[in-house]
C-alpha cells in the first residue's frame, strides 16, 4: 500500500514537472512560440519579448519621451532590449512612456542632452531636439546646441562605450531644394541665417560632426534623413500640417493652407519609420539614407484629403506663406529599399488612426480626463 503511495506521488510529480522542463527547454533553444514571454497578457506592463542575455542590448534614446521617440521605445521594449530614454521634457510628454515605467528592463532619465551623461550602452538612437516649426523657431538658440553641443556629447559616449550610434536628421537638410526627388548624394539648398536654420543648420553640422567622429575615432555611425511624419502622440498644437488641419477640421474652423497650397510634402507613417530605424541601426549601411514615403501630395490636397476623412463642412482659408517654406519635397529611396525597407501602412488608413488619436485626446481634454498612451499592436 505504501509503495502504490509512492509511485502515485511520484507520478504527480512527473505530471507537475514536465511543462516546467518543456517551458526551460524552449527557453534555452530561443523559442518564445511555446516559452513564457515576460508579462503576461494580464499584466500591467504591455507583453515583451524574452531574449536571450548575449542578444539583449542596452539602448539609449535620446528624445525617447517624444512623439517618434516613444514610438521607438515601444518597439525596442517590446523586442526584449533593455532602454534608457533621456529627455529634458521640453517637448517631450512623460505620458508617452509611463506606461514602461517600473519594467525591470526600462529606465527614465530627466536629463539634457547638452549635458555629459555617464553610462554603458550599446547602441544610442539620438532623437532629440524640437522638430517642429513652432518649437524650433521659439527657442532657435536651444535647438543649436541640442544639435551641436547634444550631439557631440552623445558621439563622445559612443566613442567611450564602442557602441553604434543612429542620429536622427532630417529632409530639411535639403533646404527648399533645386533636385527632385532628393537623393542622399544632393547637398542641399538651405537659408543659413533664415527662421529655419537653427534647425536645418544644426543637423548639417550634427551630420557632419557624426562623419567626423566615424572618421578620426572609428565610431560606428548610422544617419537617418527623415521625411515627414504623423501619427498617435504628436503634439495637437505642434504647429505642423497634419496636426493643424485635423484639429481644425474636427472643432469645424476654418482649415488654414499657407499661400496657394501648391507647395509638396510626402508623409508617412511613424510605424513605418520605426521599422526604418531599427533597420538602419542593424544595417551596415553607414552612409546617410533618406526615410520618407515617395507617395507626393501639395499642402491643399491633403489639407482636403483631411477634411473628407473627419466629414467636415469648414472652407479652406488662404493665409500668407511662411518664410523660407520649402516648395517641394520627395525622398528617393532607392537606398533604403536596398536594405529591405519601404513604407507599408497606406496614408489613408495612418490618417484614420491619427484621427482618432486626435478624437480622443480633444475629448480627454474636454472631460479634463488623462488618455492612456500604451502601444498597440497596429502602430507599432
Amino acid at each position: 500500500m505504501e509503495r502504490l503511495r509512492r509511485e502515485e506521488l511520484s507520478s504527480q510529480i512527473r505530471e507537475a514537472l514536465e511543462p516546467l522542463e518543456k517551458r526551460l527547454g524552449n527557453l534555452e533553444k530561443g523559442d518564445m512560440s511555446q516559452a513564457d514571454t515576460h508579462s503576461s497578457e494580464d499584466s500591467k506592463y504591455p507583453k515583451v519579448k524574452f531574449l536571450m542575455e548575449k542578444d539583449r542590448k542596452r539602448i539609449l534614446v535620446t528624445g525617447g519621451a517624444g512623439f517618434v521617440g516613444s514610438h521607438l521605445v515601444d518597439r525596442l521594449m517590446m523586442d526584449g532590449h533593455e532602454v534608457v530614454v533621456m529627455d529634458n521634457f521640453f517637448t517631450g510628454r512623460k505620458r508617452n512612456v509611463e506606461h514602461w515605467i517600473g519594467h525591470e528592463n526600462f529606465e527614465l532619465l530627466n536629463h539634457d542632452v547638452v549635458e555629459p551623461l555617464y553610462i554603458e550602452v550599446d547602441q544610442i538612437y539620438h532623437l532629440a531636439s524640437p522638430a517642429s516649426p513652432p518649437h524650433y523657431m521659439y527657442n532657435p538658440i536651444k535647438t543649436i546646441k541640442t544639435n551641436t553641443i547634444g550631439t557631440l556629447n552623445m558621439l563622445g559616449l559612443a566613442k567611450r562605450v564602442n557602441g553604434r550610434f543612429l542620429l536622427a536628421s532630417t529632409s530639411e537638410v535639403y533646404g527648399d531644394p533645386e533636385v527632385h526627388p532628393q537623393n542622399e548624394e544632393y547637398w542641399g539648398h538651405v537659408n543659413p541665417i533664415g527662421p529655419r536654420a537653427c534647425y536645418d543648420e544644426g543637423k548639417r553640422v550634427a551630420e557632419t560632426m557624426s562623419y567626423a567622429y566615424a572618421k578620426q575615432e572609428h565610431v560606428q555611425v548610422r544617419v537617418a534623413r527623415i521625411f515627414n511624419t504623423f501619427g498617435p502622440r504628436m503634439h495637437m498644437s505642434d504647429g505642423r500640417v497634419v496636426s493643424n488641419f485635423i484639429l481644425q477640421s474636427l472643432q469645424d474652423q476654418p482649415i488654414t493652407v499657407f499661400g496657394a497650397g501648391k507647395q509638396t510634402r510626402s508623409f508617412q507613417y511613424v510605424s513605418d519609420l520605426v521599422n526604418g530605424l531599427v533597420m538602419l541601426m542593424n544595417s551596415n549601411i553607414s552612409t546617410p539614407v533618406n526615410l520618407g514615403n515617395p507617395e507626393e501630395h501639395s499642402i491643399l490636397e491633403f489639407a482636403t484629403i483631411i477634411k473628407n476623412l473627419v466629414g467636415c463642412k469648414s472652407d479652406v482659408v488662404h493665409v500668407k506663406e511662411q518664410e523660407d517654406d520649402p516648395q517641394r519635397r520627395r525622398p528617393d529611396i532607392t537606398k533604403a529599399m536596398g536594405m529591405g525597407w519601404q513604407p507599408k501602412v497606406p496614408m489613408i488608413e495612418g490618417l484614420n488612426r491619427t484621427i482618432e488619436y486626435f478624437r480622443q485626446e480633444l475629448f480627454q481634454s474636454s472631460h479634463n480626463q488623462k488618455m492612456i498612451l500604451r502601444p498597440d499592436d497596429k502602430l507599432v
